[in-house]
C-alpha cells in the first residue's frame, strides 16, 4: 500500500533543505549574536556606554584559544572533544583579564573624572582599532583553522533525507543553552547578580545602599569578556579564524542589543536569535520551496530562479534595517531596557 502519511505528502527535499539552510543556520548565527550581545548589553546597562571594541574582544578570545590549541593539540583527544573547545574556558579567563585591564587603563580614568558616556564610546573606538592592530601584528592576516583534526558531521534522518549539523554547531547550541540558564540563575539567585541589577536600575542609589560598585564593574567585564571569547572561539571553530572575524558582526550584535532592549540580557538573547533568523530568512531562495507547486501552476506563470529578499552579499543591511525600524517604532526594544 502506498504511503500516504504526512511526510509522504510533503515536499521533503525542500523542507529538509529549508531546515538546513534556514533553521540550523539561523540558530547558529543567532546564538553567536546572542552570546556577544549579552556581554555588550551588560556593559551598556551598568556602565552606560556601548563598547564598540566588543567585536574585536571576541576575535582576541578566539586567537587566545587558537594559541592554546597549538600549544596543546592533543588535549582534546583525551576527553573526546575538539581541543579548541577544551581550552576555551582558559581562553575565557585570559580574555576576561584583558577586558579588566582595558577598563582600568582606558575607561575607568574617564569615568573617574566624570566624562559623558559619548566620550567612553569614542574611547571604545580607539580600543577597537588598537586591538585590531595588535592582532594583525602578532598573527598576520592569513585565515587559520581551529581544528587539528577533521570536524565530525552528524546526519539526523528525517523523511528519508538528513538534517546536517556539524560538531562545532552542536557545541555552540549546547553552550548557548547552558550559558543562558547559568546567567539567569546568577542574576536572580546570587548576591552579586542582584547587585548588578540594582546598579543597572539606579547606580547612585546602589552606591548609597553600600553596594560595591567596583566589584560589580569587574564582574560585568568578566562576564562580557568571557562570553565574547566563547562566541568568537565557537564561531571560528565553525568557519575559520581571521583577524576580522567579528568586525563585520558588530552591527548585527548592536542591533540585537537594541532590539532586545539595552541593559536586558534576556532581550539580548531574543534579539540575537531574531536578527540571526531574519538574516537567514532574507537571503534564503524561496523559489526552492515553491518548486513542488510548478506542475499545478498555469503555463504562463513561471517561478523565478531566485526569490531571495536580499542578495547574500548584502546580508549586512538586514540588521541595519531592523535597527532603524526598532529605533523608530519601539526605541526601548522588545524588553524595555535598562533593568537587568
Amino acid at each position: 500500500m502506498e504511503d500516504v502519511g504526512l511526510l509522504a505528502a510533503m515536499p521533503i527535499n525542500e523542507i529538509v533543505f529549508f531546515i538546513n539552510k534556514v533553521v540550523i543556520a539561523g540558530l547558529i548565527i543567532g546564538s553567536v549574536y546572542a552570546l556577544a550581545a549579552v556581554g555588550m548589553t551588560l556593559v551598556s546597562g551598568i556602565l552606560r556606554f556601548a563598547n564598540f571594541a566588543h567585536g574585536d574582544i571576541m576575535t582576541l578570545g578566539a586567537f587566545v584559544a587558537f594559541v592554546l590549541t597549538m600549544l596543546m593539540p592533543g588535549l582534546g583527544a583525551l576527553v573526546g572533544l575538539p581541543t579548541a573547545f577544551v581550552v576555551m574556558p582558559l581562553a575565557m579567563v585570559v580574555t576576561a583579564a584583558v577586558t579588566i585591564f582595558l577598563d582600568k587603563r582606558f575607561y575607568a580614568p574617564l569615568r573617574t573624572v566624570g566624562y559623558k558616556p559619548i566620550t567612553l564610546v569614542i574611547a571604545s573606538f580607539g580600543v577597537m582599532l588598537m586591538l585590531q592592530g595588535v592582532i594583525r601584528l602578532f598573527f598576520g592576516t592569513a585565515p587559520r583553522q581551529m581544528y587539528v583534526t577533521a570536524k565530525d558531521i552528524y546526519r539526523i534522518p528525517f523523511g528519508g533525507r538528513h538534517i546536517i549539523v556539524t560538531e562545532p554547531q552542536l557545541l555552540l547550541i549546547v553552550f548557548t543553552i547552558v550559558s543562558v540558564v547559568a546567567l539567569h540563575l546568577f542574576l536572580t539567585r546570587s548576591r552579586t547578580g542582584k547587585a548588578m541589577r540594582a546598579m543597572s536600575d539606579n547606580a547612585d542609589l546602589a552606591r548609597i545602599s553600600g553596594i560595591s560598585t567596583g566589584h560589580v564593574v569587574r564582574t560585568t567585564w568578566i562576564i562580557a569578556g568571557s562570553l565574547a571569547a566563547a562566541a568568537g572561539t565557537l564561531l571560528a571553530m565553525d568557519v575559520s579564524l581571521k583577524p576580522d572575524l567579528s568586525f563585520n558582526l558588530l552591527l548585527p550584535i548592536v542591533a540585537a542589543m537594541i532590539v532586545g532592549g539595552v541593559g536586558q540580557p534576556y532581550g539580548a538573547i531574543s534579539g540575537g536569535l531574531l536578527v540571526g533568523f531574519t538574516e537567514t530568512l532574507s537571503v534564503f531562495n524561496w523559489a526552492i520551496l515553491l518548486r513542488p507547486l510548478k506542475p499545478h501552476l498555469p503555463e504562463w506563470l513561471e517561478i523565478p530562479a531566485n526569490l531571495a529578499f536580499v542578495p547574500t552579499e548584502y546580508k549586512l543591511v538586514v540588521p541595519f534595517f531592523i535597527l532603524v525600524a526598532v529605533l523608530i517604532w519601539r526605541p526601548h526594544g522588545i524588553f524595555k531596557g535598562r533593568v537587568l
